[in-house]
């Protein structure tokens, strides 16, 4: 008994192998796009480790710059503070030492002009005020007006009375 096909049977033939083809193709296509993900999965993993890796190594870049990047000011700050501590200091203990010479040499000037005044004080009263002027190459001793009983011969630098001196 062979069988003759029919218009249906033809049709449903065809339908069974495209489905069947449809079915691989779907299957195949699938079956592509599993292995497309998992490659894409993959490369995406590949691409996040690197990504990480690069970004972790830049970090330690950036920590070891960061650890460096303060050293410098620090070392520049301490070193600007040790100069103005450093000539602050230096400035203010010579500018002491030279006001306490400065005291000490009033306080020694001051001791020698009292001195003076004393010395000055004493050649007065042992020499009894008497001054010695040389006025116009002419010599004279000056008297106070209370030493002299007479009048004097001579009056110097206004009304005081005074001694003519011989030359020798």
């Amino acid at each position: 008994m062979e069988r003759t096909s029919t218009a249906n049977d033809l049709t449903e033939r065809l339908r069974r192998r495209l489905e069947s083809e449809r079915r691989e193709i779907e299957e195949l296509t699938a079956s592509e796009l599993e292995r497309l993900a998992e490659n894409s999965r993959r490369v995406a993993r590949n691409a996040l480790s690197t990504i990480e890796r690069d970004t972790e190594e830049a970090a330690g870049r950036m920590r070891e710059l960061l650890a460096k990047a303060w050293q410098r000011p620090l070392i520049v700050g301490l070193s600007l503070w040790l100069g103005f501590f450093g000539g602050s200091w230096a400035t203010m203990r010579w500018l002491s030492m030279s006001i306490q010479n400065r005291i000490e040499t009033r306080a020694e000037l001051g001791r020698d002009i009292e001195d003076a005044r004393r010395t000055l004080a004493q050649l007065e009263e042992d020499t009894w005020g008497l001054v010695y002027r040389e006025i116009e190459g002419e010599r004279f001793v000056v008297v106070p007006d209370e030493v002299l009983a007479d009048p004097p011969w001579w009056k110097v630098d206004g009304d005081l009375p005074a001694l003519k001196l011989l030359r020798e």
